[in-house]
């Protein structure tokens, strides 16, 4: 490990949880996400990361469910992004922003995490699983 690297690891702050896939899960990590960034002091953050863990966390309990396996938070906070993921088991359903009917009753969550979001996207792997995650920029 290189000395830059070295030095951005000692400041990013991690915070993982692997909770169940229901939406009691989807709650926790919604409220869980709002306690930690609060005391790393990223209040001004908090509003726009409460919602995109919110409809992550949502699709991984809705979408990405496999009877029996856990979802996967992670938020690290860097010195200029906060980064959020949601990792499942169920890396065979890639999510997509927007193909939906206007009339549609779901299926536009990812739809507020790219208004939201710096940048989102989607990680492959290991296999069964895959990971979205979404960035935002920090003042």
């Amino acid at each position: 490990m290189n000395p830059e690297t070295s030095q951005l690891m000692a400041t990013a702050r991690h915070f993982t949880l692997q909770l169940s896939s229901t939406p009691r899960g989807a709650r926790l990590a919604r409220l869980l996400a709002v306690e930690q960034l609060r005391s790393w002091g990223l209040e001004d953050s908090i509003d726009a990361a409460e919602q995109i863990v919110a409809e992550l966390a949502n699709n991984a309990v809705t979408h990405g469910h496999v009877p029996g396996r856990d979802f996967r938070l992670r938020t690290i906070a860097t010195g200029s992004a906060l980064r959020i993921e949601v990792t499942d088991t169920r890396g065979d359903r890639v999510p997509l922003a927007g193909g939906r009917s206007p009339a549609a009753e779901n299926g536009r969550g990812l739809l507020i995490v790219e208004a939201l979001a710096r940048t989102w996207g989607v990680s492959p792997g290991p296999a069964p699983q895959k990971t979205v995650w979404a960035e935002l920029p920090l003042p």
